[in-house]
């Protein structure tokens, strides 16, 4: 339950992150569904290897390569997902960030442990 719990509430901070940036599209809330799963498979299988990968770089940045990676994967979900467009790289790294953000309030607001 709690699985698919997190699965609404990360498609719900979609939505609203991109209701708060201008050129971030979602069409619909079908769309936030599917892009939710699509990051959170991407986030799990390949952000890892590509921090692994980027590990000198992210090194030598104190860590700043990642909202870098994070932008690129934001960027592959709107190549991928149909419904949900970005207008550039930059709007890519701040709607990862918004995004992050406004999932951990929804996640503290509503899951309770």
């Amino acid at each position: 339950m709690t699985i698919l719990l997190k699965w609404l509430i990360s498609a719900s901070a979609i939505l609203i992150s991109a209701y708060l940036l201008p050129g971030i599209t979602v069409v619909s809330f079908w769309t936030a569904l599917w892009l939710a799963l699509f990051l959170a498979i991407v986030n799990t299988v390949i952000r890892p290897i590509l921090v692994l990968l980027t590990l000198p770089i992210n090194i030598l940045t104190l860590g700043l390569f990642i909202f870098i990676i994070n932008g690129a994967l934001v960027l592959l979900a709107a190549s991928v997902i149909k419904g949900f467009l970005v207008n550039g790289f930059l709007t890519a790294m701040l709607f990862s960030v918004v995004l992050s953000i406004i999932g951990y309030i929804l996640n503290k607001i509503f899951i309770t442990k």
